[in-house]
């Protein structure tokens, strides 16, 4: 049984029957975790292992382990600082900034792998405009190429750790003050200031491989009506046209309330699909995602399929053989001077 276009999430921290039955749907191709599907690590391992030996090819896992305050899994997972932490913990030199977002984003991807989690939603390729509070220090910079550099860093280091890597919110959701889970924003800006903006940091990761992304939902109203992920526009002509990205798109939740612009859960999926997206995100709403699925039993996309089969993360350690890793150490080591309280600034020379 192949990838289906949809990704769901489940209720708790073991499956149910009801669980089982959704995620062997046709339509179903993955799971998104939260923190309430998380213990402990020994926990999350099995419930991941469960939910790879359901369907072969196994079922993609993901979650949303960014850092800052974004990170579902922690007890037991080292914390991860803020994006916005690189550039400024390291005082303006840009290498050991660059140096921090590699090891950290391999920390990240090598522990979830541990766990059996194939990959995290992340690098965030926002810009900081310092307006958007969704955003803030989710994003690594202010500029296009120090984002572009510093999120490539911390690519690089995931794709070491055996995971692949999705860039957000595409073309850009760092122009806007309103927050998509709760409005739709409406960003005013002509596609010429975007394009020498917020497009060059996607570009760059496009550049060095990056192998999925996920569009905001966001109206750019000078370039199109439509949300950037129900938008042709954004996800053809210039993600496919123009920037060449060959990776897999996937929607943002389609629970968030800027995507009721598409009309009921049915309308929303297929919208998103028409557009562009290779596979759908429907979280927190068991009814929505039922609706989705019954709407795409009979959904077949072979291109989308052959990308979304890529996305499977590389063999891995275990936590133990992991943890006995001298980059594993140095890494937590770094990730502790970068999250400690009143700290402003890390040492590079006694952490690499």
């Amino acid at each position: 049984m192949l990838h289906g276009p949809v990704m769901i999430d489940i209720a708790g921290t073991e499956l149910t029957g009801a669980d089982r039955d959704l995620l062997c749907h046709p339509a179903t191709g993955g799971v998104i975790l939260f923190t309430r599907n998380f213990s402990s690590t020994q926990q999350l391992y099995r419930l991941t292992h469960e939910i790879h030996e359901l369907r072969s090819p196994h079922l993609l896992i993901a979650v949303d382990q960014e850092g800052g305050r974004v990170q579902r899994f922690q007890q037991g997972f080292t914390r991860l600082p803020a994006a916005a932490s690189y550039w400024q913990c390291a005082r303006g030199d840009e290498q050991a900034a660059r140096h921090a977002a590699r090891e950290m984003g391999w920390l990240m991807a090598a522990e979830l792998r541990a766990a059996g989690i194939d990959f995290s939603f992340a690098p965030v390729a926002d810009l900081d405009f310092g307006v958007s509070g969704v955003i803030g220090d989710r994003a690594f910079a202010d500029t296009p190429d120090r984002v572009g550099r510093l999120a490539g860093s911390w690519m690089l280091g995931a794709r070491e750790g055996g995971m692949i890597s999705v860039g957000k919110h595409f073309p850009g959701h760092g122009g806007v003050v309103a927050d998509s889970h709760l409005d739709l924003p409406i960003d005013e800006r002509a596609f010429d200031e975007i394009n020498a903006h917020d497009l060059r940091a996607f570009a760059r990761l496009i550049d060095n491989g990056l192998e999925g992304i996920m569009p905001a939902h966001v109206v750019f109203s000078a370039c199109d009506a439509k949300p950037a992920g129900f938008s042709r526009f954004w996800l053809q002509d210039v993600l496919r046209e123009q920037l060449r990205f060959q990776g897999v798109i996937f929607s943002d939740d389609l629970s968030m309330a800027a995507a009721e612009w598409a009309g009921g859960y049915a309308d929303r999926a297929n919208a998103a699909l028409r557009a562009g997206c290779d596979m759908v995100l429907v979280c927190n709403n068991p009814h929505g995602a039922q609706e989705v699925l019954n709407a795409l039993a009979g959904y077949h996309d072979p291109v989308a399929q052959s990308r979304t089969a890529r996305l499977h993360g590389r063999p891995a350690r275990t936590m133990k053989r992991l943890r006995e890793d001298g980059r594993w150490h140095r890494a937590v080591a770094l990730a502790d001077n970068m999250t400690t309280a009143g700290n402003l600034a890390f040492d590079l020379g006694d952490l690499s």
